[in-house]
């Protein structure tokens, strides 16, 4: 691995199904290579009810992955498997979802952000497999949310280069660079009912997701709005 940090120019790892693996041998991997980003893939179930949905309560399942990084290092990330699955539920009318019992994100983000790799899809959740979709018509409201939240936001090669999101992907990932959003950003969350989710992060921008565009005063007027689509929109502080 050191060779191909040093010979090939690799800088990082993905670390593949690291629960086929104790995470010690991650950890070892970490502490002699040194790379300077590394994120496992734990894979984990979450908890579903009698109708087949997923649980409210989710803190089992992050406390799960987050265990996973404290074994190997706490140095390593994780594909926050609990955020994606908490938000494709959410985004289908369940908006509510997106605020745990203590009033923050009910994700990995929410307990351990700068760990946490935040993700809408992969080859694997979705592309030609589809073992775990997310609904193909909430996507984008999907990465208004991971690339304005906490968390290390990744973006799904399909969806930016196949799915003609490309333009409204790359004004969310500017917003997020130019209000200095960062993993360990702080997040208010102002609404969190069915139909409406909002929230301002850093007190620099504010992010709706839901069909219900009356926010009434919850953005104060010192924010503008930076960009809009079906079902999102992203305020931007002004003063």
């Amino acid at each position: 691995m050191n060779w191909l940090k040093t010979e090939i120019g690799f800088s990082g790892w993905r670390f593949d199904f690291v629960k086929g693996y104790a995470p010690e041998f991650t950890k070892l991997y970490v502490a002699n290579t040194k790379p300077s980003f590394s994120v496992g893939e734990f894979w984990n179930s979450l908890a579903y009810g009698s109708d087949g949905k997923p649980e409210y309560n989710q803190d089992n399942h992050r406390k799960e992955l987050a265990g996973w990084i404290g074994n190997a290092g706490g140095e390593v990330t994780a594909f926050d498997f609990t955020t994606k699955g908490i938000l494709q539920a959410a985004v289908q009318g369940e908006l509510g979802r997106l605020k745990d019992s203590n009033g923050g994100p009910p994700g990995l983000i929410g307990i351990s952000p700068r760990n946490s790799v935040t993700f809408i899809d992969n080859h694997d959740t979705g592309s030609t497999q589809k073992l775990w979709p997310f609904p193909s018509d909430k996507v984008i409201q999907g990465y208004a949310y991971v690339l304005t939240h906490p968390g290390i936001p990744s973006i799904f090669y399909d969806h930016f280069f196949d799915w003609g999101l490309k333009e409204e992907i790359s004004k969310l990932t500017a917003i997020r660079s130019r209000n200095g959003i960062k993993p360990d950003s702080a997040v208010h969350i102002l609404a969190a009912d069915a139909d409406l989710y909002l929230a301002s992060i850093d007190d620099k921008i504010i992010t709706k997701i839901g069909p219900r565009s009356d926010v009434g005063n919850l953005v104060p007027p010192t924010f503008k709005i930076a960009t809009s689509g079906n079902d999102y929109s992203v305020w931007e502080k002004t003063a």
